[in-house]
């Protein structure tokens, strides 16, 4: 099948993880892919951000950024239909991005099946985080999008519901979670020589971007109630909380007892996350499929996580992962000291954790299979 692959991110993190796992996944598939996107992040090192896109947008008043953000959908038009001309797709899989209705555009000129890989809510989103000024344009180009795909892929059930609240068709959304590289992450892996000897050690683990509602404070607080050395605080990551958490540990008396790496590049990070025998999911985003989360399954981990009913798609408390209450603010902490306490429940959690991925087909390769197979059907309609 010839796919055009349409997306317009510019920083080269998360977002881009799962826009070169898709296209990898159906290439190897026997797919031919053309991309049609901004090439900020093609020459980019993981954890690098948009480049000169991010320094326009801090420099420019929000509504003329809009502005220039909606403006680029006209250009992303007129690239894909050169793309069509040229390339002469049978499809187009765009990863859904605000004010941006260029692929429904194409898709519809030129009669060709579009699915929107949908990841956030992201008007939703903008609105609360940052703020939006042409609100009513914002919210048209989402809906719009949203309602005029062939099928829309929301990662989770719950971010599909924001699609079913403003209208879209049941039969036109397929809940497609982000997944694992099965060859990247069943493969043997080693120590960074970066870390010390773990030998003996309890490590527990968190990957990303530390922040201070991650709340990691109470990680070092349960490690110096159990006053043991052989406990071990392994942050894969970097982040505006790091500091803090450092002058904590000093503080505590723990500072030999934890590790934060810096930004680790994506080819190493099964490495360092095999290190971890606790990982930590401690916040996520309420519609979310995380990323982390997935590769800590794969790489068979105890796990806690928040008893959300996004990760509850996912996870089961006390099968393979243990689920905090988030309305109880104790909870994490209670639930990281009954996993300290016993090794019979880490092993369990760990088993169960690796055979999820399994059982629940959570791969990027069984996510192509899945969009090819959804293709087909749209073709034959």
């Amino acid at each position: 099948m010839k796919i055009l692959y349409h997306h317009r991110i510019a920083s080269k993190d998360g977002q881009y993880v799962h826009v070169e796992e898709i296209i990898n996944a159906l290439t190897k598939q026997g797919h031919d892919i053309h991309i049609v996107a901004p090439q900020v992040a093609e020459n980019s090192e993981f954890g690098s951000d948009g480049g000169w896109v991010d320094a326009l947008k801090s420099k420019l008043p929000q509504f003329f950024y809009e502005i220039l953000e909606f403006g680029y959908a006209f250009y992303a038009f007129f690239k894909l239909a050169l793309a069509i001309i040229k390339f002469k797709p049978d499809v187009i899989y765009e990863r859904y991005n605000l004010f941006l209705p260029a692929g429904i555009w194409a898709s519809r000129v030129f009669s060709i099946p579009l699915q929107l890989e949908v990841n956030a809510p992201l008007y939703q989103e903008r609105k609360k985080y940052d703020g939006i000024s042409l609100d009513w344009l914002a919210k048209w180009s989402q809906n719009y999008c949203w309602r005029n795909a062939n099928k829309a892929l929301p990662v989770t059930n719950v971010l599909a519901d924001y699609l079913r609240d403003v209208g879209v068709k049941e039969s036109s959304i397929e809940v497609i979670p982000n997944g694992i590289n099965e060859e990247v992450f069943y493969a043997p892996t080693h120590k960074p020589a970066e870390l010390p000897d773990l030998t003996g050690k309890t490590v527990i683990g968190f990957v990303g971007f530390v922040r201070e509602w991650h709340g990691l404070d109470r990680v070092l607080e349960v490690m110096k109630t159990f006053n043991d050395p052989s406990l071990y605080f392994l942050i894969i990551g970097d982040g505006p909380a790091v500091e803090n958490l450092k002058k904590q540990a000093q503080t505590l008396g723990l500072s030999d007892q934890v590790y934060v790496s810096g930004i680790i590049q994506r080819a190493d990070m099964p490495n360092w996350v095999s290190q971890i025998e606790i990982a930590l999911q401690p916040d996520v985003v309420s519609y979310a499929s995380p990323l982390k989360m997935l590769e800590y399954l794969a790489l068979g981990k105890a796990i806690i996580a928040p008893n959300t009913d996004n990760i509850k798609e996912l996870l089961t408390d006390n099968e393979n992962a243990v689920l905090f209450d988030v309305n109880n603010s104790s909870d994490f902490s209670d639930k990281l000291v009954q996993l300290l306490g016993s090794s019979e429940l880490r092993v369990r959690l760990s088993k169960a954790a690796a055979d999820a991925i399994k059982n629940q087909s959570l791969t990027w390769h069984n996510n192509g299979l899945r969009i090819v197979t959804l293709f087909e059907e749209l073709k034959n309609e």
